[in-house]
């Protein structure tokens, strides 16, 4: 490309009043073993380089004087590249302070960002049991999803079954009970209560008529005085015993009373409020998924004893996901609810997702206090922020960290 464009630039010489390099001249008609008394310097045009070149007379058409400029000019234009070559790493280091001067006054002047960390959280839910006994079976596995009213762990207790064997023969007997007074008194019983009735009033006149002689006799001097009490006493007797008889024959007629079948009845349902309140523990023998969710933590194995309310399984509901921060009073003043910002999370690959913030809680009197003035004019409280996603993440898992440069989350 350089023999074209010297080729190019040769046909275009001129004659100038500049001699500056007769030297050349001389070296120039070397080859034809000729003196040369006089010159004349062509100014050459090489692209955008200008040259002046120094000959003979007026350059000739014979190819041999075409040559000569060529060689000249291919030699100045290799000097030139030699020259510009030798400065290339001088412009090089000169670039490179001039950029590390820039980065260093941008680094000092910057502002400084304020990382603030979060971690991410989901509704959690602590299944106990109401109920003690030992682990029969664990069919869930951590990290599995589970739906709604999915059983989670089973209860084994002997002595709670044994109780409803119990409460459930109370409820017969109580049954049997109410029965017996619906039916009411049995005709046997009736008839043998009439037959001890009519003896008692016989016997009340056969006393009558004995007390009846022995008055007449002692009247008459015929018998003592302590017969005739006697025959007085006994005529009590008997009419003490008819009333009683009578009683007990009106009893059998009429059967049982309004208020013992009340309390017959009132046996029946505490019988069956037994069998309810027994039944209920079996059926917390029995733990269910309350919501559709995932197990995050299996608390108990196969075997092991537990006590009512003891955690056996945690669980977390991934459709109520946040992240949580907690802020100093002074970084949430120009917050609000409904605020939107992005946060990066390292575990997805230092993900950017938009968040939304929805509670601003002030957090207990014990949680992160720090003294603005060192008299200890006051205090600053400690915040609770929740943000939620904006758009569903089915990555995001609870304990997940989050930060972002709160200076320039806006």
């Amino acid at each position: 490309m350089a023999s074209s464009l010297l080729a190019r630039s040769a046909s275009t010489l001129v004659p100038s009043s500049s001699c500056a390099a007769r030297a050349l001249a001389h070296s120039c008609d070397r080859r034809t073993q000729r003196s040369v008394t006089s010159c004349k310097c062509w100014p050459i045009s090489v692209g955008d380089i200008g040259l002046n070149m120094c000959g003979g007379s007026a350059p000739k058409n014979s190819s041999h004087n075409r040559k000569l400029p060529e060689r000249v000019m291919q030699r100045e234009f290799e000097t030139i590249i030699r020259q510009a070559s030798a400065r290339t790493p001088s412009i090089i280091v000169g670039l490179v302070v001039v950029a590390v001067a820039v980065l260093s006054l941008w680094y000092l002047v910057r502002p400084e960002p304020l990382l603030v960390q979060g971690e991410v959280d989901a509704t959690r839910l602590d299944i106990a049991a109401r109920v003690d006994g030992r682990v029969a079976n664990i069919p869930v596995a951590r990290g599995q999803n589970v739906g709604a009213n999915a059983v989670l762990v089973r209860i084994d207790n002997p002595e709670t079954f044994a109780k409803h064997d119990q409460v459930l023969a109370a409820k017969v007997v109580a049954d049997a009970q109410l029965a017996n007074i619906n039916a009411g008194t049995r005709a046997e019983v009736i008839a043998a209560r009439k037959a001890a009735y009519e003896r008692a009033q016989a016997s009340v006149t056969l006393a009558q008529k004995t007390y009846d002689r022995v008055r007449q006799l002692a009247e008459q001097g015929n018998a003592p005085q302590a017969r005739l009490d006697q025959a007085t006493d006994a005529l009590h007797e008997s009419e003490r015993a008819t009333d009683q008889a009578k009683s007990a024959y009106e009893q059998a007629v009429n059967g049982y009373t309004a208020e013992e079948r009340q309390i017959a009845v009132a046996n029946m349902k505490k019988a069956l409020a037994d069998i309810k309140a027994v039944q209920s523990i079996i059926d917390q023998m029995v733990v269910y998924a309350p919501v559709a969710s995932q197990v995050y933590k299996r608390n108990v194995e196969l075997g092991e004893y537990v006590s009512p309310g003891v955690p056996l399984v945690t669980l977390i509901d991934l459709d109520d996901v946040w992240i949580h921060f907690d802020l100093r009073e002074d970084l949430v003043k120009t917050l609000k609810i409904g605020d939107r910002f992005s946060v990066r999370l390292p575990a997805l690959g230092d993900r950017r997702i938009t968040v939304e913030v929805k509670l601003i809680a002030a957090k207990g009197e014990y949680a992160s206090w720090r003294a603005t003035r060192a008299t200890g004019d006051f205090d600053l409280r400690t915040f609770a922020i929740r943000a939620y996603p904006v758009d569903k993440l089915p990555e995001l898992r609870p304990g997940m960290s989050a930060y972002t440069d709160w200076r320039a989350r806006g």
